[in-house]
């Protein structure tokens, strides 16, 4: 059908988000930087994203597109609230996606971080989060970005990051990554981990979920000694 529908420009969106978390539809995510429309029947085409955009890089056109499905919405919503309240209640476990500025790192504070996410924990991350739309996706062991001093710029750059212990945690990460791969669009994926026999299991959880995914996705795996030497990548 011809409908009214959001468009975005990407030449003009400087990715700070403020149209995503205006979409209360979830209609929007932030990918490699820039806003995108994600499905067209999440758009109501109400236009709610467009007064809080500071670059003027979302209009109105008039197209071919799915008709607006609120069924849709509220299941695709349901899905990203899907995660579990820490102990102590605090806000900050709902799913976010994280803005970095390319200014250059303050010296006061070092090197700044690459995490694009949050939450990192995998047994905390929303199966379904915006963020995961065209991913490379990170799946490291806690102990990893410890040993490695340069683990942030040389691992983490550019790629949604998720993190486990497979020997403190009682869970099977390989469900919730089947999950993740299942109904997300991940373009590619590393598995970090230590040397140490024990952090196979991280490796073999992404392993199996790859397999029950059913699709062919690239990956790799990335060892690091307790030294901080990267064995394998």
């Amino acid at each position: 059908m011809i409908r009214k529908i959001i468009h975005i420009d990407e030449e003009k969106c400087d990715g700070c988000g403020l149209c995503a978390e205006a979409c209360r539809e979830g209609a929007i995510a932030i990918t490699d930087g820039k806003a995108r429309l994600i499905r067209d029947d999440y758009c109501d085409g109400l236009g709610g994203c467009l007064p809080v955009c500071p670059t003027d890089a979302i209009t109105f056109e008039e197209r071919e597109a799915a008709a607006y499905d609120e069924d849709a919405v509220k299941i695709h919503m349901a899905k990203i609230r899907e995660v579990p309240p820490l102990i102590c209640g605090c806000p900050g476990s709902h799913a976010r996606h994280i803005q970095r500025s390319a200014a250059p790192a303050d010296k006061a504070v070092g090197a700044p971080s690459a995490l694009m996410q949050w939450p990192v924990q995998i047994k905390l991350v929303p199966v379904n989060a915006p963020y995961f739309d065209r991913a490379d996706l990170l799946v490291a062991a806690d102990c990893t970005a410890f040993v490695c001093g340069d683990f942030h710029s040389r691992f983490m750059e550019n790629k949604i990051t998720l993190i486990g212990c497979p020997k403190l945690d009682e869970e099977d990460y390989s469900e919730k990554l089947t999950a993740i791969l299942r109904g997300n669009n991940i373009k590619s994926v590393a598995a970090a981990r230590m040397e140490v026999p024990c952090c196979g299991g991280i490796v073999a959880a992404v392993n199996t979920a790859l397999q029950k995914s059913g699709k062919v996705i690239p990956w790799q795996v990335i060892v690091i000694s307790t030294d901080g030497r990267i064995s394998q990548v």
